[in-house]
């Protein structure tokens, strides 16, 4: 009896620990708020406009949502990123933005990323609701 108490309480303990390492890395939230989201684009305006057909020293980010990668007119890509075959959707900007240079090695973009799944989460709902 006392054997399978033991066993028991083993179980709970691997099967808690699975629900934590499952929650913490988890994508992040599909329902960032764009309000927030506006402050943390801050960080991408110096290299990113929203406006359509302006590019920067990074493309425009209008419309950014279901496109693909490495195809705004105008703007000189990397060969990693022209033959990355994304497209961006929320999930693919969230990897991305999480660590650019890890996601697609070789890229040009020199930012090193948003490390807060909240704030991908949200810089993805502006870009959604600014973006259109």
């Amino acid at each position: 009896m006392r054997h399978s108490i033991g066993a028991a309480r083993f179980g709970l303990t691997i099967l808690a620990a699975a629900a934590f390492v499952t929650l913490a890395t988890a994508p992040s939230r599909a329902d960032g708020d764009a309000d927030k989201g506006k402050k943390v684009f801050a960080k991408c305006m110096a290299c990113h406009t929203l406006e359509a057909g302006k590019n920067k020293v990074g493309p425009s980010l209008h419309g950014i949502i279901g496109r693909k990668s490495g195809s705004v007119e105008g703007f000189t890509y990397s060969d990693a990123m022209k033959n990355a075959g994304l497209t961006w959707d929320e999930a693919t900007l969230d990897k991305y933005l999480t660590a650019p240079k890890k996601e697609v090695p070789g890229n040009k973009m020199a930012f090193p990323g948003l490390p807060k799944p909240d704030d991908r989460a949200n810089v993805i709902a502006y870009l959604k609701q600014a973006s259109q």
